[in-house]
C-alpha cells in the first residue's frame, strides 16, 4: 500500500506501508544507530516519535524478543529505507514488518531516508503525519501541529510498585520510562531493585530505606515533570541519588537549574563524550531532544563532569554538597557501544555495595 510523511511544513516524504496499516501523528526524529531497532523500538523515550533510521537497511537480523526493553513499542511509527524481508539469525523470530503488524505499529519503507534526516537537520525536529494513499489527505498538516506531546513520562511510567531481586543494596528506581537493561545492570551487579512510578511521593520511597536511588530515562520535556521535580529535591536531601537521561534532566531542575530543546536532538549508538577530570572519551548511546543549560550550574552547587564533544553540551554533572551525581547519556545502552557501563559500578559502590558485573 502506497503511504508517506508529511511534515508540518509541508514538506511530503513518499514510499509504502508495511506493518499495521494506520496513520499516526507524532514528532518526527533521526537516530544514526545502525543496530538496535527492536531496542530503539520499545525504548521508551520515544513515546510519542515518528522514528526515521538513518542506516539504510533495517531487519537484516530479524526480531528477537529477549532484546526488547520495554513490553511492547512505544514509538508511533517506524521509518527506514529499505526493511529487510528475509532475516538472516538463529535468534530471530520474523521479519520487522511482522513485528511491527503484531504490535499495531505502522511503518513507512522506499522513502528517502538520507533526504529527510538533512531536512530535519536544516529545519529542526517537527511533527508530523504519516498517512495511506498516494498524496496526504486534507487538513494533514493540523493533524500533524494537533500530536499531543505533552507529560509522556507519566503516561508510560509503570502503574505499581516493583521489586527484582532478593540481597544487596536496595536501589530504588523512579520509572520515568525506564529501559529494562537499567534493572539488568544494577540486578548484575548484586543489587535488590524497587521500581516505582513516576508520581510517587519521596516520603513513600524513603519509606522503603532505600540505599541509592536511580531516576530513569524517559520521553517529552522535563519541564513538564515539575511535581517530580520537587519529589527529587526531598530525596537528595536524604539519600545518594544517580540521575539518567531524563532523569539528569530533572535533578537538574530540582536544584534550580534549566533544560531547553535542542534542535534536532542526540539519538544513535555514537555520540562521543568527554570525562573533564581526565580527558577519557567514551562512545555512547543517546536519545534526548533536550538538554541542560550550563549557564548557572556552578551558582548553585554542580560541577560539569563530561561534556558533548559534537556540540559541547553537557553530559554529565556531580553536585558539591548533595549525593547526586547524573549522566545525559545512556550507560545501560542496548544498543550499545558498553563503553559507559562502569557508570552504574561506581554508583553502587557510592551506595556502598555491588559487585563488577
Amino acid at each position: 500500500m502506497q503511504g508517506g510523511l508529511i511534515l508540518e511544513d509541508g514538506r511530503v516524504f513518499s514510499g509504502r506501508l508495511i506493518g499495521a496499516p494506520e496513520e499516526a501523528a507524532g514528532e518526527v526524529v533521526f537516530c544514526t544507530s545502525m543496530t538496535g531497532y527492536l531496542e530503539i523500538l520499545t525504548d521508551q523515550s520515544y513515546a510519542g516519535q515518528l522514528v526515521v533510521l538513518t542506516y539504510p537497511l533495517i531487519g537484516n537480523y530479524g526480531v528477537d524478543p529477549a532484546f526488547a526493553q520495554a513490553e511492547r513499542p512505544r514509538a508511533k511509527a517506524l521509518i527506514v529505507r529499505e526493511a529487510a524481508q528475509h532475516p538472516s539469525h538463529p535468534r530471530s523470530r520474523g521479519t520487522i514488518a511482522e513485528y511491527l503488524a503484531e504490535h499495531d505499529l505502522p511503518g513507512l519503507v522506499g522513502v528517502d531516508t538520507r533526504a529527510l534526516t538533512r531536512h530535519l537537520r536544516t529545519r529542526g525536529t517537527m511533527r508530523g503525519y504519516l498517512f495511506r494513499g498516494e498524496s496526504p489527505p486534507a487538513g494533514a498538516v493540523e493533524m500533524a501541529r494537533a500530536a499531543d506531546l505533552t507529560n509522556l513520562a507519566e503516561r508510560v511510567t509503570t502503574d505499581r510498585i516493583e521489586s527484582y531481586g532478593e540481597n544487596g543494596p536496595l536501589i530504588a528506581v523512579i520509572d520515568y520510562g525506564r529501559k529494562e537493561n537499567m534493572l539488568r545492570e544494577l540486578l548484575g551487579r548484586g543489587a535488590r531493585v524497587r521500581v516505582y512510578p513516576a508520581r510517587t511521593e519521596a516520603e513513600r520511597i524513603l519509606a522503603d530505606g532505600p540505599d541509592g536511588i536511580l531516576l530513569t530515562n524517559g520521553p517529552g520535556d522535563p519541564a513538564d515533570l515539575t511535581w517530580e521535580a520537587a519529589q527529587v529535591r526531598r530525596l537528595v536531601e536524604k539519600k545518594p541519588v544517580f540521575g539518567i537521561c531524563l532523569g539528569h534532566q530533572v535533578a537538574a531542575l530540582a536544584l534550580g537549574g534549566r533544560t531547553y530543546k535542542l534542535k534536532f536532538g542526540h539519538r544513535g549508538a555514537n555520540h562521543p563524550v568527554q570525562e573533564k577530570a581526565t580527558g577519557r572519551v567514551v562512545i555512547t548511546s543517546q536519545n534526548h531532544g533536550y538538554a541542560v543549560a550550563a549557564e548557572g550550574l556552578e551558582e548553585i552547587g554542580f560541577t560539569v563532569t563530561h561534556w558533548n564533544l559534537n556540540d559541547g553540551t553537557v553530559e554529565g554533572l556531580r553536585h558539591r554538597e548533595l549525593p547526586l551525581w547524573t549522566v545525559q547519556y545512556h550507560p545501560e545502552a542496548s544498543p550499545g557501544p558498553w563503553d559507559a557501563r562502569e557508570a552504574f559500578e561506581e554508583f553502587l559502590k557510592r551506595v556502598g555495595g555491588g559487585r563488577d558485573a
